[in-house]
């Protein structure tokens, strides 16, 4: 069969029963016979409170520096999924974009 890209928003991912539910779908797809990527967002507000904290710290936070402090809202929901999916018997493993 052919490569199917899921990708999952922070409302999705937004609690645990929602990311083995995601987790659940994958799984499903994979053994449809499909090759699965899978692109996930931070869980739920978790952006917003990352940007929040940013500016309190600070009223005009890097662009760098913002990016970096974003993207561990992603690192956190793709280690999870990564994990429900493993407990359901799914190989995967997480990447983040640099990788």
């Amino acid at each position: 069969m052919g490569l199917i890209v899921q990708k999952f928003g922070g409302t999705s991912v937004g609690s645990v029963e929602r990311i083995q539910a995601v987790a659940e779908r994958i799984q499903a797809t994979a053994q449809a016979g499909h090759s699965v990527i899978v692109v996930v967002s931070a869980m739920g507000k978790s952006t917003d409170s990352l940007v929040q904290l940013a500016h309190d710290i600070s009223s005009n936070p890097s662009r760098r520096e913002m990016d970096m402090l974003l993207s561990t809202g992603e690192q956190v929901t793709i280690a999870l999924l990564s994990m429900a999916l493993h407990e359901r018997g799914q190989a995967a493993i997480s990447l983040t974009g640099a990788q």
